[in-house]
């Protein structure tokens, strides 16, 4: 063998370079840093360090690109309660799991929330396990649906509200026109965070309670 061949063969990679889950988290990277409306073929090949012509080899389009997003967090989130526990109290454990992926992940919130499931089997293996277990509790099944995006509108929200500035319902020099509601505000606990979980908390029990003693 010639000390050509030898040098050219030890320095071929010996892996692909990109890979789907490269390509996600890099992606992902991207939205949390700049915003989703920065997310490019172009932005992505440059934060790789591939041409986009390369990264068009494993990813087809920008709306494949989201569905990889969509099915990596949604494979994050916990539905082990399903089946183990009650539908009510397996419920309630998804959506709080559900709000703490998109606390994580905020920024994709509204690229996420209005996403077809269509190709993305994490997401469809998400759903399946919460109407399974609405559908064994007797739920009828578009009733079904209803209750999950019912769930997820609070989780989105509440995911929102977890990073929202600690002053929000501050109202400045103008308490005069809300006296009532600034002296409410006042007394929620130090730490938007601290007050954003409990006012999720409350807004959950409530849901879950109330779809019980709908349901039975």
């Amino acid at each position: 063998m010639s000390p050509q061949t030898t040098s050219r063969r030890r320095g071929r990679p010996t892996a692909p370079v990109l890979s789907r889950e490269r390509i996600t988290r890099a992606a992902i990277k991207i939205v949390r840093a700049r915003d989703y409306r920065h997310l490019t073929m172009a932005s992505l090949a440059r934060e790789l360090g591939v041409s986009t012509s390369a990264l068009y080899n494993h990813v087809s389009s920008k709306r494949d690109l989201l569905v990889m997003i969509q099915d990596s967090l949604n494979g994050e989130i916990d539905c082990s309660s399903f089946g183990a526990k009650p539908w009510h109290e397996a419920l309630r454990d998804w959506a709080v799991s559900y709000r703490l992926c998109f606390i994580r992940h905020t920024a994709l919130i509204p690229v996420m929330a209005v996403l077809p499931v269509a190709d993305s089997p994490r997401t469809l293996q998400m759903y399946e396990r919460v109407a399974r277990a609405l559908d064994d509790a007797g739920i009828p099944g578009d009733q079904a649906v209803d209750v999950i995006v019912g769930i997820e509108a609070l989780v989105f929200g509440a995911a929102y509200d977890a990073s929202a500035p600690q002053n929000i319902f501050d109202p400045g020099g103008r308490a005069d026109i809300a006296p009532v509601f600034a002296r409410a505000a006042a007394q929620r606990p130090a730490g938007s965070r601290a007050a954003a979980d409990r006012a999720f908390e409350l807004a959950l029990d409530a849901l879950v309670d109330g779809l019980r003693r709908r349901f039975g």
